[in-house]
């Protein structure tokens, strides 16, 4: 499939054709992150094209997509924590400083991670860790994805 779905993720979503999808909620896309150097990374991505914040939204809309995006961290939380001992927590940040569309990153955090990074927002992490091939999203996450897509389906 080729990375034409990439320039507008939502309708891409909304098509059929965004395969980082997990599951479709009431609200939001539950999605896989692109990097999976924290295993786990998850968003919610709204459903509404051109919805660039969670303020363009009326206040009904934006609750149901932060319950939307609270079921994705709730995801994240029990896999993660069922797959790795060292599972710590689960950071939920929407900022959109970058892509202008409604997002809500989901990362969950581990105990093996360096300790000058593990007390810090992801972003911080070196540009390097966002661009290796070893962690960026593929086959060998087959299994992480329908662990996700599984508790997903379970806690709906």
């Amino acid at each position: 499939m080729s990375d034409d779905w990439r320039s507008d993720r939502v309708t891409a979503a909304l098509e059929g054709r965004n395969p980082t999808v997990l599951a479709e909620l009431d609200d939001a896309f539950a999605v896989i992150g692109d990097v999976q150097f924290l295993p786990g990374y998850a968003l919610a991505l709204t459903k509404r094209p051109g919805v660039d914040r969670l303020s363009d939204l009326p206040r009904a809309e934006r609750l149901r997509f932060l319950a939307d995006t609270d079921l994705v961290a709730a995801a994240v939380e029990n896999v993660c924590a069922a797959r790795d001992r060292a599972y710590r927590r689960v950071n939920v940040e929407i900022l959109g400083n970058t892509d202008a569309f409604l997002h809500a990153h989901v990362w969950p955090r581990y105990e093996w991670e360096a300790p000058e990074v593990v007390g810090k927002p992801v972003w911080l992490y070196p540009p390097e860790r966002w661009h290796d091939p070893a962690t960026t999203l593929g086959p060998g996450h087959a299994d992480l994805r329908a662990a996700l897509t599984a508790e997903l389906a379970a806690l709906r």
